[in-house]
């Protein structure tokens, strides 16, 4: 019982004796989620737009910083290699439609999801094979100098990540609610062969929303691989936005953002304050445990739409 108390409380009293630090930590920890955000988001739209849950969205950050530097090593000024690397996500969309996706309208979810594994090993090989498997740093010009805000030390490129981050669901926000696109798209994800029938281009539709999620990839790409390199573990990065996506609810746009801040700021806190008393490494499964507890009482998630069928 000691044992206990000590756990619980002495990491309660010490985060409130040092108010600063503990502002330091959430606020690291809440531009650590808009990072973790910008890849849920991937997986957001293509859901939205198929209902298929995309597996392959880790390897297309992975494909598209692996693209972007690439381009860089060989002489390509930074914005001409950003214009190039937009270009070939596009082509990459156009054709994930026409080899993949088109010979499987209205098939089961699973076939869909099954065939993005597949993709997710064919783009990592092919990535490997073109850019080779070393680690490549990245460097766009992102200032990455420490910033005191009110004796609060936090990172100039974070900033940078969440000032992104936030106008990327503003825009697609917008782009969902207000856009005809954004409305035939949650028209093709409830029914592809509906949405074919009063004439909504479900070709077109699918081009555009792998599309758009390669461009998230891509910004996604280029903060995860300015920080910590561009290397074949990025695709990993994947595997945390699964929580994110839980939590948040997987149609949800908002979601996606408000779920990436809840794990940030959880697994930072969780890991400099009660961390030490179990041994450490919270950080690596902080938020799959708190993924499970939303599935255990919430499966649809904070923003997620509650599916109700008659049995």
């Amino acid at each position: 019982m000691e044992m206990l108390r000590a756990l619980t409380y002495g990491p309660l009293v010490e985060m409130w004796e040092y108010p600063i630090f503990l502002a330091e930590v959430a606020l690291n920890g809440l531009l650590t989620g808009v990072m973790y955000s910008l890849v849920a988001l991937g997986f957001v739209l293509i859901f939205k737009a198929s209902g298929v849950f995309n597996f392959a969205q880790g390897v297309m950050v992975l494909f598209s910083a692996l693209s972007l530097v690439g381009l860089m090593e060989h002489g390509v000024p930074v914005w001409a290699a950003l214009v190039l690397t937009v270009v070939i996500m596009v082509v990459l969309a156009m054709v994930i439609e026409r080899v993949m996706l088109r010979p499987l309208v209205n098939q089961d979810p699973i076939i869909l999801f099954m065939s993005t594994i597949g993709l997710t090993f064919f783009l990592e090989g092919f990535g490997e094979t073109i850019w080779g498997s070393n680690v490549k740093r990245l460097d766009v010009g992102i200032p990455d100098a420490p910033l005191d805000i009110g004796g609060v030390l936090v990172s100039t490129f974070d900033l940078w990540a969440a000032a992104i981050g936030a106008t990327m669901v503003v825009v697609l926000a917008i782009f969902f609610q207000k856009t005809p696109i954004g409305r035939a798209l949650r028209a093709v994800a409830d029914d592809h062969q509906a949405a074919l029938s009063v004439g909504i281009p479900l070709r077109t539709i699918w081009v555009v929303v792998w599309s758009v999620a390669g461009m998230v990839a891509l910004v996604a790409g280029i903060m995860w691989g300015s920080k910590s390199g561009v290397q074949f573990s990025l695709s990993l990065i994947a595997l945390k936005a699964l929580p994110v996506l839980i939590l948040g609810g997987f149609t949800s746009v908002p979601g996606a953002i408000i779920g990436g801040l809840i794990i940030g700021v959880g697994e930072k806190v969780a890991e400099v304050y009660w961390g030490p008393a179990v041994g450490g490494a919270i950080e690596n499964w902080f938020a799959y445990v708190l993924a499970l507890l939303f599935l255990l009482f919430r499966p649809q998630g904070l923003f997620g739409e509650r599916i109700i069928e008659r049995v």
